[in-house]
């Protein structure tokens, strides 16, 4: 068993000293190339040479009575020593007959010294070694004798090392290759569904694909109000294809060809542990490629969303599937080693080394992260679910790195994963600072509209979509953002009446007060409009927490970090059917200024004062039926606007609480799998 744990520490202090690859494993990077070759060092490089020296060990938790003394071999005993350079070369000669001469000279003056980025030289060439051997060698060596003479190899030596070596380093090439599969696939693929919808396919083909394929959810009719007690949301029928795909490519990359190659010198008469240990290093370097890809996916400035036409939110979800794919990776992993070094007795040496205890750093950091990042909890402490996500994502990161750094350093290219992670990360936080930096710190103006909502404007800069606002005097978390929809990109300074009352809309006695206000475009008297001003307008409803705070300022600092979210194009479809809840309205009036052909509002709130507030200065041109305190009856209204629109065609866009958009989501699909018409949905959600 000493003997076994010193082979272990032994292999791991080479590794700390590995000569640095560029690349992976079968692509930039060779293992034990030419394998014939470094099968022979193998064998041969236990042996004891004579300017080999013995190790000093603290052996006082063992019995040593009756054990030889260990030996170790210097880069520079390997360089000079007549002996093992004759032997190296005379088994080359015989193994590698079909390899070129300049293959084998190379692998000479780079390997028969050792694997270190800096050491000797051989004295000779492969071609000179063989040259001074003056008689061909009768006798043979076992791997860890001592090496006194040219001597030939064992053949049980030979083929168990060979085996090993060759069958290792083509599972490290699947790995590689596998890995590489995943990670392009999953970014290839949303680019190339994304670019159908430049294919000008029939309007009724796409409506009826939409509804039975695309956007339902998976099952029942919520999407965006979260199941049980919110642990997550049902994804759409077209999102679930998706996640599908990245579970069985795992899945399947993670089990697929995994041979055993007996004799083998590391897992002899082994199989099950030989299968094992590919199958923990397969997942290990797949868990480690999904890292980019789940960084890459929850960026804001994810190259995905300037491509396709997938919403944030989409790649968010893809991103927390991901994140859960990589973490039983890892779990896996760590779960198989564990068991096979208690099963080789070494476990209580190797998890004390660096290498051990950063994996397990890292492997915990991913297992506390996925429950803790469940919705429930995203919703109810963002602000503590940022701190902590950040917190334990950089953990392990840098865990992730150590452990392969203390492992194999830089040898075997497995930390080009964690430098690819880090580049996406790096590229999206600069962008963040580019954005922030060209609108520069402004000053927000706090307006309280109503109990309900208050309006900030940040006069100077321009948007589109949503921005991301820091108010670094309002909390000292300086760190801390939240994204809001741009309602308006000009601040116009109106004069005039800034309210007017509002008509009774009959509703039914099943349903509260409905009020409608204004049915078509509205006067331009009684109002004396000043030139507008460059600025952003928000809308924000009081929730606590930052709103909260917000309330009780007049003027503060901001950051804008924008734009984001560019809005869809409604263009394609004549007709525009905007359904909106509350606050949801600054989310679709960049759609009703914008589109060219004729717009609907159906807005419902629940008081006026943000009625007012928006219709008097931003949406007093609109045809729009306002429900205040009311609930509109969705499925009439969208049985009615589909008509009018007839075979032109309509886009359907909804913004607000998640059972609005839920039952817009759902009676658009019944009605696009039911009637032959040319229906778009645009879901106006953001979610975290």
């Amino acid at each position: 068993m000493l003997t076994l744990t010193l082979s272990v520490v032994s292999l791991l202090l080479t590794a700390c000293h590995a000569r640095t690859g560029h690349g992976l494993v079968g692509y930039g990077i060779e293992m034990y190339q030419p394998l014939c070759a470094s099968t022979c060092r193998t064998v041969l490089s236990p042996c004891t040479l004579d300017c080999s020296t013995e190790m000093e060990m603290d052996m006082s938790h063992h019995d040593m009575s009756s054990m030889d003394p260990m030996f170790e071999t210097a880069p520079e005993c390997y360089a000079t020593d007549d002996i093992f350079l004759q032997s190296m070369a005379y088994c080359i000669s015989t193994k590698c007959a079909d390899v070129p001469d300049w293959k084998i000279e190379k692998y000479w003056k780079e390997n028969i010294a050792g694997s270190e980025d800096v050491q000797p030289d051989p004295k000779w060439t492969y071609s000179q070694a063989l040259e001074n051997i003056k008689e061909k060698p009768t006798e043979t060596v076992m791997s860890g004798d001592t090496l006194n003479k040219t001597m030939l190899i064992s053949e049980d030596d030979w083929l168990p090392n060979w085996n090993a070596q060759g069958a290792f380093e083509h599972q490290e090439g699947l790995h590689a290759k596998y890995s590489i599969v995943i990670l392009v696939t999953c970014f290839v693929i949303p680019i190339a569904l994304s670019t159908l919808r430049f294919i000008p396919f029939p309007g009724w083909l796409v409506t009826c694909i939409n509804a039975w394929i695309i956007d339902p959810p998976l099952w029942g009719k919520k999407y965006r109000e979260p199941l049980a007690r919110g642990l997550g949301l049902v994804p759409t029928r077209g999102q679930f294809l998706f996640l599908t795909y990245i579970l069985l490519i795992n899945i399947v990359l993670s089990a697929v060809r995994f041979e055993s190659h007996q004799p083998n010198a590391w897992y002899p008469d082994d199989v099950r542990s030989e299968i094992m240990i590919l199958l923990a290093n397969r997942v290990g370097v797949i868990s480690f490629a999904n890292i980019p890809l789940l960084i890459l996916y929850s960026s804001r400035n994810n190259i995905l969303l300037w491509v396709t036409d997938w919403s944030h939110s989409t790649f968010l979800l893809l991103h927390r599937w991901v994140a859960g794919v990589a973490t039983v990776q890892a779990v896996i992993h760590s779960i198989i080693y564990l068991i096979n070094r208690v099963e080789m007795g070494t476990h209580s040496e190797e998890s004390k080394l660096p290498y051990w205890i950063w994996g397990v750093v890292a492997t915990l950091a991913m297992s506390i992260l996925l429950p803790t990042s469940v919705l429930y909890i995203r919703q109810k402490m963002y602000e503590l679910f940022l701190a902590w996500h950040a917190a334990l994502s950089i953990l392990t990161i840098v865990g992730c790195y150590y452990h392969i750094l203390f492992r194999f350093k830089h040898q075997w290219g497995y930390e080009t994963w964690i430098w690819t992670a880090m580049a996406v990360w790096g590229f999206d936080r600069v962008m963040r600072m580019l954005r922030m930096a060209r609108n520069g710190l402004r000053t927000a103006v706090v307006t309280k509209i109503d109990e309900d909502y208050v309006r900030v404007d940040v006069v100077g800069v321009a948007a589109t979509g949503h921005a991301y606002l820091y108010f670094p005097s309002l909390t000292w978390r300086v760190w801390e953002n939240h994204p809001f929809s741009v309602a308006s990109t000009t601040s116009p300074q109106t004069g005039g009446p800034q309210s007017r009352p509002l008509k009774d809309n009959g509703s039914g006695p099943s349903e509260k007060t409905g009020v409608e206000v204004s049915s078509g475009p509205a006067s331009s008297g009684g109002s004396t409009r000043n030139p507008a001003k460059l600025g952003l307008t928000f809308f924000l409803r009081r929730q606590g927490g930052l709103t909260q705070q917000l309330c009780s300022r007049t003027t503060l600092p901001v950051l804008v970090e924008s734009s984001y979210g560019a809005h869809a194009e409604t263009a394609e479809l004549p007709h525009l059917v905007c359904i909106v809840g509350g606050i949801g309205i600054t989310a679709v009036m960049p759609y009703l200024r914008a589109h060219p052909g004729s717009c609907k509002l159906y807005w419902g709130v629940r008081s006026e004062g943000i009625v007012h507030a928006i219709d008097d200065e931003l949406l007093s041109t609109i045809d729009k039926e306002v429900f205040v305190g009311g609930r509109m009856n969705i499925r009439e209204v969208l049985t009615d606007e589909i008509a009018f629109a007839g075979r032109g065609g309509v886009t359907i866009v909804v913004s607000g609480p998640s059972s609005m958009a839920d039952e817009t989501r759902f009676v658009v699909s019944e009605i696009g799998r039911c009637k032959k018409a040319n229906i778009r949905l645009i879901d106006e959600a953001f979610s975290w």
